[in-house]
């Protein structure tokens, strides 16, 4: 339609002609609808939508291509972790929630970075002496959230606390025989009476403040109320907690220490809620209540709603679960062949596959694969029921075996998949569950015959105290009561060998020695999976030593986003 048939339109409605021209006037428009045809109309609109949205393009297109997007401050993060906080104090932490806490709280002399590296933390720089006993630090400029400097005063009573016997520190046997020397307010020294190619390990404790805590004597440490309203040199200060009406922890409140050294963390408030179950978490996430979960088991992973907003990372963690056998209980397994031939007789795929959803890296050793990566793991126990069922004919012992483990339903789960295995292939295997208290004495008499349990390793571990004969007895933690001198001697030489080559080496010729008189079963190492909200940015953590490790570097991770120019 055109101005001059709008013309004639007009004329024929009694209207006064209106100037002819190219496109209709505003008087015009307004007589569209009664003489455009729907199709025409339709067409209008578009041509109008275009018109419009190219108006709106151009100068937002010219606004995103000269500039870019960069972390800002602000924000809030909540998460939920199953557990209650008891001592947010590092020469006291007793679980997970007092770990996460104080990793967000406390500074220490050294971290692991998102790949797994130890790197400084509050420690600028340090170095060891040629002799491998001296470890010297220099402190970076950091203060305390009251404002307060952080000393090497500060590092050598915290390392003094953890020693003395009178505070009961968990920590104690991390630091025994260390001499602490102070060489100026931004320098000490750590000396070893023993080589111990690990001990920068140790050095990741939270560091408490002196000023604070020196009054506050070891009879009192524990009932202290800083336990619970902490003053650390971290990214984040302590801003509230609240209790429910029977006194237990529900929920802290962190904020971001704007003095932080590292630097001001981008997101402003931090908020952890804690869930005395799983399933209560799990629960909380459903109905909003937070909106990021600490960790979570595979089989629970599809019971989370609104996955479509998590980005659900899938972090390597140094764990393992393993079939630990005791000779000492059961004739049956005192023989080699026997425990190889349940060995060959496991199917560690399938029970990967089925019971956790893929979820896990396979264990072929006492050695995994998320650490020492220079190791070359090879499992010489490919599942083989036909081998299985030959070793065992070569055999007359009893072939009859009482399988323990805790009432965890993944470990329930898993010990009647092995049930089922090796009674296929001859075996008549008794299943013993038992409760979490039930469960720490059974393995502190070592009364058991196979064991199904985990151990936790670190990223560089030290596997002296899972495998050396001294750790047999509680509370080492030589779960298969394992004796061996060739594994002994190699483990004591590669704990005393710093050159980290001739270190693998030894722990290589060791895990095959291992292999041979096979006392375990290894199985496979859970990932640490982590639901995140898709708003946090900034975290690219690849594995974590503990599970507090994954807020290593959340003075980095951010929520809001501002532009700026190229």
């Amino acid at each position: 339609m055109n101005a001059n048939q709008l013309d004639n339109f007009f004329l024929n409605e009694g209207k006064n002609k209106p100037k002819p021209g190219l496109f209709p006037s505003k008087k015009q428009f307004k007589y569209l609808p009664k003489i455009l045809s729907k199709k025409e109309r339709n067409i209008l609109a578009v041509l109008a939508l275009i018109i419009i949205g190219s108006i709106i393009y151009i100068p937002l297109s010219v606004y995103f291509n000269k500039t870019t997007s960069i972390a800002s401050y602000g924000g809030t993060y909540s998460e939920g972790i199953v557990g209650e906080p008891r001592y947010v104090n590092p020469v006291l932490v007793s679980n997970d929630a007092d770990r996460d806490l104080v990793r967000l709280i406390y500074s220490s002399l050294t971290k692991y970075d998102e790949k797994g590296n130890l790197v400084g933390d509050l420690a600028e720089s340090f170095n060891v002496s040629e002799d491998g006993l001296a470890y010297t630090f220099t402190l970076k400029d950091a203060t305390w959230h009251d404002g307060q400097p952080v000393t090497a005063d500060d590092v050598i009573f915290t390392i003094q606390a953890a020693q003395n016997s009178d505070y009961n520190s968990p920590q104690r046997i991390n630091w025994n025989n260390v001499e602490t020397e102070k060489i100026d307010n931004k320098t000490l020294k750590l000396t070893l009476k023993n080589k111990y190619a690990q001990f920068l390990n140790n050095t990741t404790i939270g560091i408490l403040p002196k000023h604070v805590w020196q009054d506050v004597k070891p009879i009192n440490f524990r009932l202290s109320d800083l336990n619970l309203e902490p003053i650390g040199s971290g990214p984040y200060k302590f801003s509230q907690y609240e209790n429910d009406s029977l006194g237990k922890i529900e929920e802290y409140e962190l904020e971001a220490y704007k003095e932080y050294y590292e630097g001001r963390p981008y997101i402003g408030k931090i908020e952890l809620k804690f869930y005395p179950t799983e399933s209560e978490l799990i629960a909380a996430y459903n109905r909003g209540d937070v909106s990021n979960i600490g960790n979570i088991s595979a089989q629970n992973l599809n019971r989370l709603k609104f996955q479509q907003r998590l980005d659900v990372k899938r972090i390597k963690f140094p764990r393992y679960f393993t079939v630990f056998f005791n000779p000492d209980k059961s004739e049956t397994l005192s023989e080699m062949g026997i425990r190889q031939a349940l060995n060959y007789a496991t199917d560690k795929t399938t029970i990967i596959k089925e019971v956790i959803d893929g979820e896990a890296l396979l264990v072929k050793s006492p050695i995994i694969p998320v650490v020492l990566g220079g190791i070359d793991n090879v499992d010489p126990y490919i599942y083989n029921p036909d081998q299985a069922r030959e070793l065992m004919r070569e055999s007359e012992a009893e072939l009859s075996i009482t399988l323990t483990t805790s009432e965890w339903p993944e470990f329930v789960i898993v010990a009647n998949m092995l049930k089922e295995q090796w009674e296929a292939v001859g075996f008549t295997v008794e299943l013993q569950i038992a409760d979490i208290t039930t469960m720490q004495q059974i393995i502190k008499d070592r009364s058991y015959e196979a064991l199904l349990f985990g151990e936790v390793l670190t990223i560089d571990p030290d596997p002296f105290s899972f495998w050396h004969s001294s750790q047999k007895k509680s509370p080492g933690l030589n779960l298969a009561v394992y004796d061996n001198l060739e594994a002994d001697r190699l483990l004591e030489e590669a704990r005393s060998t710093l050159d980290p080559i001739k270190r693998m080496t030894s722990y290589d010729d060791f895990q095959k020695v291992v292999m041979d008189d096979a006392p375990a079963i290894f199985l496979y190492s859970p990932l640490y999976i982590y639901p995140q909200d898709n708003d946090i940015q900034g975290n690219d953590m690849e594995i974590i030593s503990v599970p507090s490790d994954r807020f290593s570097n959340i003075n980095t991770w951010f929520i809001d986003t501002k532009r700026i120019k190229k």
